[in-house]
């Protein structure tokens, strides 16, 4: 075994965490299977006991394995931008089957690397804040320098991930400043703000913080905004009627992919990509068709199909296959700061209704 003996899945169940559940555990038991390394019993028809035959420690899994149901946060954001990758120096005009996304060549760019590096920062922040803190100019300046401290951590660990020549002058800055971008950065990295946040105004408090860092031109900021709001409408039980009414404050929705698929080119600003990842979502039927629809207009495959994810995870599960295939991609720092992410938000939601 590897991953640090599959994320310590087999330790004191007390010390199980619910993230993992979440972002690990059907890779995990599938591989303790294959490996005959676990045995798994059904209690209620859908929740499972796991065990190690090894040393006999236990966990009760109520997520996806088997029944493919399980909901997870960021995961959305990072499985569009492994999907997308190959694609975007190679578009397509045509949507691929499930079995076509996250294949062999497919790899985590800047997309994912930045994600995560939000949501660690904003979960930094806000672990010992109050909940009124975006009242105060010093805790949202907190949370800013944390979200930034958390970019420059991740940027100098993954140099190679495909960033922009101007954030790659961002990152190697002793003392980064924000530079007026209003590039689709903002929006692909901001799904953390919709998922931690408790009201559609601390959602769009944490995204104008998080693109503020370094895009804070009005439109970096609209698509952060956008992104983060519509996560959050889903998250309290919105349906796409919501969200498209919502983001329709910030950009025109009045279009189709068929009519733009075919004349649709290369854009990375937010006004050039956000709206239409936007549409991919409303017009999927569910999360891999939501993906597949994102890449087949081309352009900046991976970040529409990022964006467009990180908004159809909230009501569409990720395909259990699919989901395997993606974790495999990973390495440990970025699934270690998912699962961190994870725990975060079911402590702060431990009565969401998902």
């Amino acid at each position: 075994m590897n991953k640090r003996e599959y994320l310590e899945l087999y330790g004191d169940v007390e010390l199980y965490s619910l993230g993992t559940a979440s972002v690990m555990a059907d890779l995990q038991i599938k591989k303790g299977l294959e490996n005959n390394t676990v045995t798994v019993s059904d209690i209620d028809g859908s929740a499972k006991i796991v065990c190690s035959k090894r040393n006999n420690k236990w966990f009760i899994h109520s997520g996806s394995f088997g029944n493919n149901e399980i909901f997870t946060w960021l995961m959305g954001a990072v499985t569009g931008d492994i999907c997308g990758s190959i694609y975007e120096w190679h578009n397509i005009k045509e949507k691929l089957p499930e079995n076509m996304l996250c294949t062999r060549y497919c790899h985590f760019t800047d997309d994912t690397v930045m994600t995560v590096a939000v949501a660690e920062g904003i979960v930094n922040a806000l672990e010992n804040m109050p909940e009124n803190w975006f009242e105060s100019e010093e805790l949202r300046n907190t949370v800013g320098d944390s979200v930034r401290k958390s970019m420059l951590k991740f940027g100098k660990m993954y140099p190679k991930a495909g960033y922009g020549g101007k954030f790659r002058q961002w990152l190697a800055s002793p003392n980064p400043k924000p530079y007026n971008s209003y590039g689709n950065g903002s929006a692909m990295r901001v799904s953390s703000a919709g998922w931690v946040a408790k009201t559609l105004e601390e959602a769009e408090i944490l995204a104008e913080i998080s693109a503020s860092v370094s895009h804070n031109h009005p439109d970096g900021i609209s698509g952060a905004k956008a992104v983060a709001g519509a996560i959050f409408l889903l998250k309290k039980g919105g349906n796409k009627k919501d969200v498209e009414e919502y983001v329709s404050k910030f950009y025109d929705l009045d279009f189709s992919i068929d009519e733009i698929r075919e004349d649709y080119s290369f854009d990375s600003s937010c006004r050039g990509s956000v709206p239409q990842a936007v549409r991919a979502f409303l017009e999927g039927e569910n999360f891999t068709d939501v993906i597949s629809t994102a890449i087949s207009i081309g352009g900046d495959s991976d970040t529409i199909a990022a964006i467009a994810g990180s908004i159809a995870e909230v009501i569409y599960p990720i395909p259990q296959d699919l989901r395997g295939r993606v974790i495999e991609k990973l390495d440990e720092n970025i699934t270690d700061t998912i699962v961190k992410a994870d725990d975060f938000i079911f402590s702060r939601f431990a009565d969401l209704d998902k």
